[in-house]
C-alpha cells in the first residue's frame, strides 16, 4: 500500500519547491504535482492531504548526546532556572522537595553564570551547601565542561586541598582550599563516584530523549554516549540501543560518535568487531569521538594565546600532542572515522597535526574526518581544513549565547575569523549542524534560524559577522544533506526523493516565506520515520 501526501510546500533538496510525495513502506518512491501523485493511487492506497504545510526531510542533528540528554531530562532543569544565582538554587530545593530520589546524589544541569543578575560569578561548594548538607549534591553548567558540588560531596569524594591536580582538568580553588568546582577531565574525579544506572533506566533514558527529538522534528542524530556514564562500558550501551530498536521503541536513527580517552580503550573497541558503518539504518557505529579542550563560556577551551578577559590562562588541553596522534593515527589506519571536539585555536592546531600525520602514514581518499564545533579558528586553519577535505560539525544555536561573549573572551581580532562556517563551505569543505544537547535543547528551528540570522534567539543583538550567514537553503541542508553525508548515508536519507528512506517533518510554516526572525517560532506539525508517525502536535 502507497501513501500519498498531497497539497504542500515540499522541498526534496533542490528547488524549487514540489508539491506531493508518496511513501511506499519505509520509502521515498516519488516527488512532484498533486496531480501526477494522485494520478498514482489504487484503490487501497491512502491519500493525505497536508493542507498547505511545509514538508522537507527529518532534521539530523549531526553532534548531541542523546543519552546525556536523557539523563538530563531526569534531574533539574537548570536551564529553565538560570536568570540568577537565586533562581538556581531554588529549582535544585525544589527538585528536591517534589521530584528527586530520596537517597543518593542531587542532580541538575543547565546554569550559566553569565546569565545571573544577581551575583555574575560561578557556582560553589557554599552555594549548593544551602540545597542540602546532608546529601551530595552536583550541579554541571550548561556546556558540560564545569560542573560545582557542595561539601558533602567534597567529603564523600576525599577531595581536600592536598588532591593532585588532574591532568586535562582543574580541581576549582580558592583561599587554599577546592571551592566545588570542577572543569572537564577533573569532572571525572565526581561522575566515576556515581553509580552506573541498570539497563532499564538507560533504555527509558533514550526513550525520552528519542521522544523529545522527535517533537523537534529530529528523525537522526550523531550522538556521544559512552562518556555519559563514566563506570558503564560501552557494550552495556550498546546493548540498550539495541534492544530499543528490536523493541520497535528506537524513533531517531542513531549514528554513534564512539568516545574514547586512550588508545588501548580503543583498541579493545576495534579488535571487538566495531568499525565506522557496523550496525542497522537505526543503531550505526560511527567515528572515534574525542573530546580535545573545553568551553569558551568556563574559558577552558584552548587558546593559542591567553583569554582577552583572563590573562593568566589559555584554557584547558584535554589531550596531549602525543595522544591525538597515537589515537587518530589508529583510528585511521583501521578504517574509522574521526570527529574531535576543538573549540579553541591551539586546540585545532593540535588535531590538524594529528590528522595530518594519519594521512600521511596511511592515505585514505574518503575518510570524512571531521572537525566538531570548529569555533574559535584563523585564516590558515579555516584553509587547511578546505584543503583536507575535513567535515565540520557547527552548531548555530551556540550563537543564541556565544555572539554577546565571543569578542569579549577571544579578542576582536580573533573573533573576526571565528564561527566561520560559510566561509568554511565557500571554500569546499562540508558543514552539517547540530546543537550539542544538553548544552542547548535540541532545537532544529532554532539552530536554522540563527544560521541565517547570525543573532541570538531574541533578535536583540546585531548580526555577529553577517558575511557568514547561510542562505535559508543552506541552512536546511546543513540540517538534512549534510548531515546524512557526514554518516556517510547521502545515498539513502536526507532528501525527499525516490529510493530514499521516508524520514521527514511537516511544519507549519514555510522557512523559506517566513521572516528569517521567526523560522524558530514554526510549529513541528508532525514527524516521521520510515514513513511511520512518531510526533503529531496536538
Amino acid at each position: 500500500m502507497k501513501t500519498i501526501y498531497y497539497n504542500a510546500k515540499v522541498y526534496t533538496g533542490t528547488l524549487p519547491l514540489c508539491e506531493a510525495f508518496i511513501v511506499e513502506n519505509d520509502t521515498f518512491i516519488f516527488s512532484g504535482s498533486s496531480a501526477e501523485a494522485l494520478a498514482q493511487r489504487g484503490e487501497t492506497d491512502k491519500a493525505v492531504d497536508l493542507g498547505g504545510a511545509f514538508v522537507c526531510a527529518g532534521f539530523n542533528d549531526s553532534h548531541m548526546h542523546l543519552l546525556g540528554y536523557g539523563n538530563t531530562l531526569m534531574n533539574a532543569r537548570l536551564e529553565q532556572h538560570t536568570q540568577s544565582l537565586a533562581d538556581v538554587l531554588q529549582c535544585l530545593t525544589d527538585f528536591v522537595a517534589q521530584c528527586a530520589p530520596r537517597t543518593g546524589w542531587i542532580m541538575g544541569r543547565g546554569w550559566n553564570q553569565d546569565y545571573f543578575t544577581d551575583e555574575q560569578r560561578m557556582l560553589n561548594r557554599y552555594d549548593l551547601d544551602k540545597v542540602s548538607a546532608e546529601r551530595p549534591v552536583c550541579a554541571v553548567r550548561a556546556c558540560g565542561h564545569a560542573l560545582a558540588v557542595n561539601s558533602k560531596a567534597l567529603e564523600l569524594l576525599g577531595i581536600t586541598a592536598q588532591t593532585p591536580q588532574v591532568e586535562g582538568g582543574e580541581i576549582g580553588m580558592e583561599n587554599g582550599e577546592p571551592n566545588g568546582l570542577f572543569f572537564d577531565n577533573a569532572m571525572d574525579l565526581v561522575y566515576s563516584s556515581m553509580t552506573a544506572p541498570d539497563k532499564d533506566s538507560l533504555k527509558e533514558m533514550i526513550r525520552s530523549a528519542c521522544r523529545a527529538l522527535n517533537a523537534y522534528g529530529v528523525t537522526s542524530c550523531q550522538s556521544d554516549d559512552y562518556c555519559v556514564f563514566s563506570s558503564l562500558p560501552w557494550q552495556s550501551v550498546n546493548e540498550a540501543f539495541g534492544e530499543l530498536e528490536a523493541e520497535g521503541e528506537l524513533t531517531v536513527r542513531v549514528y554513534e560518535q564512539a568516545n574514547f580517552m586512550d588508545a588501548d580503550s580503543l583498541r579493545g573497541f576495534i579488535d571487538a568487531g566495531n568499525r565506522t558503518g557496523k550496525g542497522t539504518d537505526r543503531f550505526k557505529i560511527g567515528p572515534l569521538k574525542m573530546l580535545g579542550d573545553g568551553a569558551l563560556g568556563p574559558r577552558t577551551a584552548f587558546l593559542s594565546r591567553p583569554y582577552a578577559d583572563a590573562v593568566d590562562t589559555c584554557g584547558i588541553p584535554v589531550f596531549s600532542q602525543e595522544t591525538f596522534d597515537e589515537m587518530i593515527s589508529l583510528a585511521n589506519r583501521e578504517g574509522m572515522q574521526v570527529a574531535i571536539h576543538a573549540i579553541g585555536d591551539a586546540c585545532l592546531d593540535r588535531v590538524l597535526s594529528a590528522i595530518n600525520k594519519a594521512l600521511s602514514e596511511h592515505p585514505r581518499e574518503d575518510h570524512r574526518h571531521g572537525i566538531v564545533h570548529c569555533q574559535i579558528t584563523r585564516e590558515d586553519q579555516l584553509r587547511e581544513i578546505a584543503e583536507k577535505k575535513l567535515h565540520v560539525y557547527a552548531q548555530s544555536i551556540f550563537l543564541d549565547y556565544d555572539i554577546a561573549i565571543v569578542t569579549e573572551r577571544v579578542g576582536a581580532d580573533r573573533a573576526a575569523t571565528s564561527y566561520s562556517w560559510k566561509t568554511l563551505m565557500d571554500l569546499g569543505a562540508t558543514v552539517s549542524n547540530g546543537t550539542d544537547s544538553p548544552v542547548e535543547q535540541p532545537f532544529a528551528l532554532g539552530g536554522i534560524q540563527c544560521s541565517i540570522t547570525r543573532s541570538n534567539l531574541r533578535n536583540d543583538i546585531a548580526p555577529y559577522l553577517p558575511h557568514e550567514a547561510f542562505t535559508v537553503q543552506e541552512a536546511l541542508d546543513s540540517y538534512t544533506t549534510h548531515g546524512a553525508y557526514a554518516s556517510f548515508d547521502e545515498n539513502i536519507k536526507g532528501r525527499i526523493k525516490p529510493g530514499m528512506l521516508a524520514d521527514f517533518v511537516v511544519l507549519e510554516g514555510d522557512p523559506f516565506a517566513v521572516d528569517p526572525h521567526h523560522i524558530k517560532d514554526i510549529k513541528v506539525l508532525a514527524t516521521y520515520l520510515g514513513g511511520e508517525c512518531v510526533y503529531a502536535s496536538n
